[in-house]
C-alpha cells in the first residue's frame, strides 16, 4: 500500500486518463450529519461528505478508517455499505485535465471515539447538520444521505 499521496505531475496524468476509486463516509452523530466545507476541486465551495481516494493494496474498510482518521480526526464504526455510485465533475485540482471521474463507495459510519472533529486541510470547517438543512445540497450528497435513511 501507498503510504503517502502520489506525487503531483504522476496525479494528474491518472486524473486525466482514469477513474478514481474512493470511500465516501455518511458520518452520522446523535446530532445529526457531519459534513465538510470543501476547499478544492472538485466541489469547492461546497458542504460535502468526508471522503478520499483508496490506495493500491488497500482494502476497502482500511481506507474508510484512514479517511475519518485524516479527514476527521477520529474512528469510525461501520454501519453498512451503501453501494457503489458514480460523481463526473467539469473540474479538477488540475487545469488542463477533462475534470475528475470518480466510483465512489459510500459508507454509513458512526464515530466510535467521541463526536469532536478536526478538519484537515481539505475542508475550512467541519459541521454537524441535521435535516432539514439550511441550504441546497450537492445532488451527490443528497444520495447518499437519502440512501443512509438521514433524510427520512
Amino acid at each position: 500500500m501507498s503510504d503517502g499521496p502520489v506525487p503531483a505531475a504522476e496525479w494528474e496524468t491518472i486524473v486525466s486518463n482514469v477513474p478514481l476509486v474512493s470511500v465516501d463516509l455518511v458520518v452520522e452523530t446523535d446530532d445529526g450529519v457531519v459534513l465538510g466545507k470543501r476547499e478544492n476541486e472538485p466541489a469547492k465551495g461546497e458542504w460535502f461528505v468526508p471522503g478520499g481516494t483508496v490506495r493500491k493494496h488497500e482494502g476497502l474498510r482500511d481506507a474508510v478508517e484512514r479517511v475519518a482518521t485524516t479527514e476527521l480526526g477520529c474512528s469510525v464504526a461501520i454501519e453498512r455499505q451503501l453501494g457503489v455510485y458514480e460523481h463526473f465533475y467539469d473540474t479538477s485540482e488540475f487545469d488542463d485535465t477533462d475534470g475528475k471521474h470518480y466510483v465512489p463507495i459510500g459508507y454509513h459510519v458512526t464515530p466510535t471515539d467521541g463526536e469532536e472533529f478536526e478538519p484537515d486541510d481539505q475542508h475550512s470547517s467541519l459541521r454537524t447538520f441535521e435535516p432539514p438543512f439550511e441550504f441546497d445540497l450537492h445532488p451527490y450528497v443528497e444520495a447518499y444521505l437519502d440512501d443512509a435513511g438521514v433524510l427520512d
